[in-house]
């Protein structure tokens, strides 16, 4: 009997005991599937983090790319602005040397031509006299001719010049410039005008487009003939249709 009852007693003893470590284990396990949900959890966050550095990262990389590629344009376009300026200079010191040449020159042909009529001369001399006077007052009038020519070439440099060194520069035209619009493309907004480079008229100069005393729009030159100017529309200053026989002013007339 006493056998028995220990028996029984080990057997409750080794449920209890084994009851105690299913728990104990079933605890561990709980802990060990919390803990793995959450090192998961966090390796999946990480893994989310590095995708989105990655993305910045190369994001940044093609920012800098394009930076640099900017940055090198911008570059060779500042040293061929400066090549343009250095050229344009010399271009107005030739230009305006040839000017104070042809300046002289005419008027040592004046002050040639003042001696001839002041002396007196005998009738072949007066002959003689009077060729080389038609030939000084050909070549006076050549020099003139010159001056001009030269005198609107120095002008149209020292405006390209000045815009590329000055922002914002406004082209001045003659005060007392007059022209007419002769054709008008109201689709592509561009006009032709009957005054040219013989009137005054310079590249980007801006001229009022006037009908009966009423301000129809601003145009701006874009091309220059010797009687002829092409102009454009500028954005913002249609305020009506501009029409062949308008009247065309300086926007901004030369002091």
């Amino acid at each position: 009997m006493l056998t028995r009852i220990g028996l029984i007693v080990a057997i409750v003893a080794g449920l209890a005991i084994g009851a105690l470590n299913f728990t104990k284990i079933r605890q561990e396990i709980t802990t060990l599937q919390t803990n793995l949900a959450e090192e998961t959890a966090a390796r999946q966050l990480a893994e989310t983090e590095l995708a989105g550095t990655n993305s910045i990262l190369r994001r940044t990389s093609a920012d800098l790319k394009a930076t640099k590629e900017t940055l090198a344009t911008t570059t060779a376009e500042r040293d061929q602005a400066r090549a343009d300026d250095e050229a344009k200079t010399k271009q107005v010191a030739t230009l305006t040397k040839n000017l104070d040449d042809v300046t002289k020159a005419r008027d040592a042909a004046q002050d040639e031509l003042a001696q001839y009529r002041a002396a007196g001369m005998t009738p072949q001399q007066v002959l003689a006299a009077n060729a080389r006077i038609r030939d000084l007052q050909n070549t006076v009038a050549g020099t003139e001719a010159e001056n001009v020519v030269l005198g609107r070439a120095i002008k149209k440099l020292k405006n390209e010049l000045a815009a590329y060194i000055t922002p914002n520069y406004v082209v001045t035209l003659p005060a007392g410039l007059k022209g007419k619009v002769v054709a008008a493309d109201p689709k592509w907004n561009f006009v032709i005008l009957n005054v040219g480079e013989d009137q005054g008229v310079l590249e980007n100069g801006e001229l009022l487009v006037d009908r009966d005393g009423r301000l129809v729009a601003k145009v701006k030159v874009q091309t220059v003939q010797k009687d002829r100017s092409i102009a454009n529309v500028m954005p913002g200053w249609q305020l009506g249709q501009v029409m062949e026989g308008d009247q065309v002013i300086p926007a901004h007339p030369a002091s």
